[in-house]
């Protein structure tokens, strides 16, 4: 028993000597990393999906019919001399034709002297004003460039559905010719105006629209013009998802009288009616437009509209009030003539009125309004 107790005793000296001896090398082995066997990398692919190729293809179609704008402002200096021209803002536009015009906001020219035309080959030319609607945000310039970008191939806005893809193109912050992408978030929506009445039929996009956007093309997925980027909702200034835009099928009707006549005359039926006699009635109970007067020769007047009069009291007799166009119910100006600019002067629109609690219906031509 000694013995064996002896031997165990003898193999641990030698154990605890050999270690000893070898120490530095056992910690060199064990600062050593590791080699573990790891599996080959995956080889990177050069194909793109389907849908990546899609929105390039479009960028890269359509990247040169759209514009950078900047403009400036002339401050007089003092007693008329030392006048001189300062940056006031950029903007974004598109071209509509082979004439040279391009599309922008009104907002983004408002106040403005002089602006300038940036085209994507790096050119940059000054722009006449053609003419504004600033109702509607609309306005139109021209350059005199020799060759003019090809137009933005237009679609048509009616037919857009909640979820479809689009793509905005335009100079965020000055960023040129930036690509933001997302959905058509909702339609028909409606955005106060410091300028006037409210901006109707807006197109709402998640598609990231910021300073500088404004003016820029709503694209669908296959490059086609279906709105006008126009306006964010954001508490900070900067993209929170929420933003407009002018749809194409406004651009198609506002756009032309303004090249042709530098403003916008919308449709018109001809009759005369007040806002604040028309929220005195629906204080009565009564919902509608109370038509106050009838101009000669309009076609309120072929249709036999009637309008208010004054009893001999001085009191006001209710003539016809209009309640719907095309079924659509209009119970203020702004929604009448909402309704009223989804048709062209010269075409017929059927009218629902009532008089005396008795409902009829009336087909009357539009006007060319003033």
């Amino acid at each position: 028993m000694r013995v064996l107790s002896r031997l165990i005793l003898l193999v641990a000296a030698i154990t605890a000597l050999v270690l000893a001896w070898n120490a530095p090398e056992i910690v060199r082995a064990l600062d050593r990393p590791a080699t573990l066997a790891l599996p080959e990398p995956a080889p990177v692919s050069r194909d793109l999906a389907p849908n990546e190729a899609a929105v390039i293809e479009t960028v890269e179609t359509t990247r040169g019919s759209v514009v950078a704008i900047s403009t400036s402002q002339r401050l007089a200096g003092a007693f008329g001399y030392g006048a001189r021209e300062v940056p006031r803002g950029t903007g974004s536009g598109f071209v509509w034709d082979d004439r040279g015009h391009i599309i922008t906001n009104a907002h983004v020219i408002e106040g403005a002297s002089r602006a300038w035309v940036g085209l994507a080959n790096g050119e940059t030319y000054e722009a006449e004003l053609v003419g504004a609607d600033v109702r509607r945000d609309i306005a139109v310039l021209r350059i005199g460039a020799s060759a003019v970008p090809p137009a933005l191939p237009r679609g048509t806005s009616a037919p857009l559905r909640v979820g479809q893809s689009v793509l905005a193109i335009g100079n965020p912050f000055g960023l040129d010719w930036t690509l933001t992408t997302g959905v058509v978030s909702a339609l028909d929506r409606e955005l106060p105006s410091e300028s006037g009445p409210a901006l109707r039929g807006l197109i709402q996009t998640d598609a990231a629209i910021n300073p500088g956007n404004s003016g820029g093309p709503l694209l669908d997925s296959s490059g086609r013009l279906i709105g006008m980027n126009s306006a964010i909702y954001s508490l900070s200034g900067a993209s929170a998802g929420i933003g407009f835009a002018v749809p194409v099928d406004t651009l198609a009707r506002v756009v032309p009288q303004l090249i042709e006549r530098g403003l916008y005359s919308p449709p018109d039926l001809g009759i005369e009616a007040y806002p604040r006699v028309n929220a005195l009635a629906r204080r009565e109970g009564l919902e509608g437009i109370v038509i106050m007067g009838v101009r000669p020769g309009s076609g309120a007047e072929e249709a036999g509209i009637e309008p208010a009069r004054l009893s001999r009291r001085g009191g006001i007799v209710p003539g016809d009030i209009l309640t719907e166009v095309e079924g659509a119910p209009v119970t203020t100006l702004d929604a009448l003539q909402a309704a009223l600019e989804e048709h062209r002067a010269g075409e017929d629109v059927t009218l629902t009125l009532e008089r005396a609690g008795t409902a009829r219906q009336e087909t009357v031509t539009l006007d060319a309004g003033a």
